[in-house]
């Protein structure tokens, strides 16, 4: 079986109102989104042509527009609607989405990661 041609974005910062506490989701924080993009069209056919594989500058417009359209309590809601947005949107056969959130004292951050298959 061939390894998929992938297309990853790494840590895109993203402004959002997130969190349980109503306090908490009163300030936009920043959260963290990494993602892995399966496209339909490997990249052996795309003949070195931008108009035949994934507009990346668009796909980061479009999660930072997304993660700041609406409050939302759990990291883990945003990580499904960005899979399933990019589903949506974009001729991929695979997404995983990363997000990362600075909450918990004596930790880096905590990670949500999800993956999801186009149909």
């Amino acid at each position: 079986m061939k390894a998929a041609d992938v297309i990853e974005i790494r840590r895109l910062r993203v402004l959002t109102h997130i969190g349980v506490p109503e306090l908490e989701r009163a300030s936009a924080q920043a959260l963290f989104i990494t993602l892995r993009l399966v496209p339909k069209q490997g990249f052996e056919g795309l003949a070195d042509d931008l108009s035949h594989t994934l507009d990346y500058a668009l796909v980061a417009e479009q999660i930072t527009a997304l993660a700041a359209v609406r409050p939302r309590h759990l990291i883990e809601t945003l990580a499904l609607e960005v899979a399933e947005y990019l589903l949506a949107q974009h001729a991929l056969a695979r997404v995983a989405v990363t997000v990362e959130k600075s909450i918990l004292p004596n930790t880096e951050c905590v990670a949500v990661h999800l993956e999801r298959g186009g149909g």
